[in-house]
């Protein structure tokens, strides 16, 4: 019998992801670059003689092409310049009671009585108030930037849908024009076509392009493919077949197009008053706003809001037409009801402008007691409440704003907190550190808890102290685990470009601004969204707030940010959260509404209680919908950092800013290519992840 050999038995290695260990190499490179920057400064403050001159070159480069283009842009302004002033005109000369007729005719066509009622409320206000010729001279411009906008942007949209090659560069330069902030079009602009309302209209033409062109690429590839047989089994040549069935059936996403391009032109208004020296809305509201005049401030950024919401709610009325349950009155008002009422204010615009040929039938600015009394009330206001608005500044200057972009090591100081943080303090802020992460690893997973302690650090230490080479392979380790190699290289030489460029600090400026923006955003715009999940009533009162702070010019923000809390970094704070707040609500909503209701039957039978059953099943499942929201989120917030710049920041927006009081293409350039950099990184990011995610649907996808 053969004696057995005892042999040692050997254990299965405990499984390690591939993910994780390229991450636990990123984290100790931050761990040394932490440790070294204090004896090494320049791993936090680029040297200012390593930055290249890239904004001198650009400006060589500029100032020869504008040389050599400007003759034919001012060609272009002297055309446009005719038709401009001839809408204009015909606006000044249409007499308000036949506007008033013609508006709340369409809007009876659109949407019933109540878009008629909200409609003659609008307009009347524009009436009392004496913003109506300034609201006509607003309307003369968008009336002409639409069309230009719709016509390049169909044919843009077309090619694109034709030539798949084209569609990724074109997609790369809609992505640029959508990121790049409304302030850097200006710059060139400005160079090209100088000082006058036609630059306006210019810009306003070509921010607004976008929309229309990814509409008229979903709306053609939307076409049914039965559709486009029966019109080749139909004998249509291939001009027949485009203009007479593709197009008509995407007629509705068309129309859509139509509806968010009226908004990007409009909401360029107030932008293109600053070079455009126009006696429009925008205009108004700028200079108002400039010499500190709320009450009238706030009467001209109410007709912006109108205007926007009204023109919104007729172009969106038109775009989804008329549904199968229409009411009385859009039934009564047909087609040919509609051209009598347009025939009626047009025979009484005649009869007013020849009995009255030279009035304007309209007061041309508001009177004073509107502006005094308006102003008294608020000023009053501010005044009485100065001391809660001021505590509230300077709590979240002290706790968030200054914590983040400087760290709690350089806030907790005398002259900031009253007292310097002890050595102890800062021991107790590591463990509780690493046993939270620790916590996070062992309940959620090793991803949530990287990113924990990563937010750890750059609490600590700050984003202006934060080492710029970690950054950088923190940024490039998660668009590569992400969304792919080239998306990590994008971020590399992005961030590269910026770096060198010795724009790093305006950068971090702006991230921990955003990062803070949208926390703030998500927090409390998912806790709206959640209460507006599990009651109707208040969703209800949610939709129409939610719809006019998605209608409104961005520039309106600033006005009740600005009269509460001044100049300062916290009124920009508060802007970019007014502007970016509504994502979260609508997104977080609707994840959960849309939430199967046999999941929810089920896990309630179980018996789980109501916080069970929203933490732990509804959110969950609503995550890929949430994560958009945080997508779009970020998108709005990034887009409001150069009209926030206006309140007091020292972010890229205040770079865009400065160089465009300067005429500096350069500095302009390479700023707003930052901001574009930024949210295309992030977008891209995030619409990596919800590809990945089960349960996200097509629509929420795109």
């Amino acid at each position: 019998m053969t004696e057995a050999v005892s042999r040692p038995v050997s254990r299965p290695a405990l499984p390690i992801e591939p993910g994780l260990l390229p991450w636990a190499a990123a984290l100790a490179f931050m761990l040394v670059c932490l440790t070294l920057s204090y004896r090494m400064p320049w791993l936090v403050t680029y040297p200012a003689n390593w930055t290249l001159p890239v904004a001198s070159g650009i400006n060589i480069v500029a100032d020869w092409t504008v040389g050599l283009i400007q003759p034919l842009s001012r060609g272009l302004s002297a055309v446009l310049d005719g038709p401009m002033r001839l809408i204009q005109r015909a606006l000044e000369w249409l007499p308000w009671p036949s506007v008033m007729l013609l508006v709340v005719a369409v809007a009876i066509r659109v949407d019933g009585l109540r878009l008629a009622s909200f409609a003659f409320a609008s307009l009347a206000y524009l009436l009392l108030t004496g913003y109506w010729p300034q609201s006509m001279n607003t309307l003369s411009l968008v009336l002409l930037a639409v069309p230009i906008s719709v016509v390049i942007g169909f044919g843009l949209g077309t090619l694109g849908h034709g030539h798949p090659r084209l569609r990724g560069a074109l997609q790369a330069s809609l992505d640029l024009m959508q990121t790049v902030p409304a302030f850097a079009y200006l710059i060139p602009l400005l160079l090209l076509f100088g000082f006058g309302p036609v630059v306006g209209l210019i810009a306003s033409a070509l921010y607004a392009v976008p929309p229309m062109v990814r509409n008229t690429m979903l709306g053609l590839d939307l076409v049914p493919p039965n559709v486009r047989e029966a019109g080749l089994m139909s004998g249509c040549t291939s001009r027949q077949q485009f203009w007479h069935v593709e197009v008509p059936t995407a007629l509705p996403q068309l129309l859509v197009g139509l509806n968010q391009t009226t908004m990007a032109a409009l909401s360029m208004v107030i932008v293109a008053a600053i070079i455009g020296g126009f006696q429009d809305i925008g205009w108004e509201v700028l200079s108002s706003m400039r010499k500190a005049e709320f009450g009238q401030s706030v009467l001209s950024g109410l007709v912006i809001a109108l205007l926007a919401i009204l023109i919104d709610r007729l172009t969106l009325g038109f775009a989804r037409g008329r549904p199968g349950g229409a009411t009385r009155a859009m039934e009564w008002m047909t087609a040919r009801r509609l051209a009598w009422a347009c025939l009626v204010a047009l025979c009484l615009a005649l009869l007013l402008r020849a009995w009255l040929p030279q009035s304007a039938l309209a007061p041309s600015a508001p009177g004073w007691w509107q502006v005094s009394s308006v102003n008294q009330l608020l000023l009053s206001f501010v005044r009485d409440h100065a001391g809660i608005f001021s505590d509230i500044r300077n709590g979240a200057l002290y706790v968030l704003i200054l914590p983040l972009r400087i760290g709690i090591s350089g806030a907790a100081t005398e002259a900031i907190w009253g007292f310097d943080l002890p050595i102890a303090a800062r021991v107790a802020y590591l463990l509780a550190s690493l046993a939270a992460v620790l916590f996070v690893t062992s309940r959620v997973g090793w991803r949530p808890a990287v990113a924990f302690g990563v937010a750890a650090s750059f609490l600590y230490f700050g984003f202006l102290n934060f080492p710029w080479p970690a950054f950088i392979v923190l940024v490039a380790l998660l668009a590569t685990q992400v969304a792919g190699w080239r998306l990590g290289a994008f971020a590399v030489a992005g961030l590269a470009f910026i770096l060198v460029s010795g724009f790093w600090v305006p950068l971090m400026q702006s991230l921990y601004l955003c990062a803070l923006a949208v926390m703030l955003c998500l927090l409390l715009g998912g806790a709206l969204g959640i209460w507006a999940a599990h009651n109707d009533r208040v969703s209800g009162l949610l939709r129409p707030v939610n719809d006019a702070l998605q209608t409104m010019p961005q520039f309106v923000f600033l006005i009740p940010a600005l009269m509460l809390f001044k100049v300062g970094e916290f009124t920009a704070l508060i802007a970019v959260m007014l502007y970016a707040i509504v994502p979260p609500i609508r997104y977080v909503e609707h994840g959960i509404r849309n939430v199967a209701p046999d999941v929810v039957e089920a896990v309630r039978q179980m018996g789980s209680t109501p916080s069970q059953l929203l933490w732990q099943v509804k959110l969950p499942l609503a995550l890929p919908v949430v994560m958009l929201g945080l997508n779009q989120t970020i998108m709005a917030a990034l887009s409001m950092l150069a009209i926030a710049a206006m309140v007091g920041t020292r972010d890229l927006g205040q770079q865009v800013y400065v160089a465009l009081g300067k005429a500096d293409a350069g500095m302009g350039l390479i700023a707003g290519l930052a901001i574009a950099f930024i949210a295309i990184t992030s977008d891209r990011i995030t619409q990596a992840w919800l590809s990945k995610q089960p349960g996200a649907s097509t629509s929420t996808r795109h």
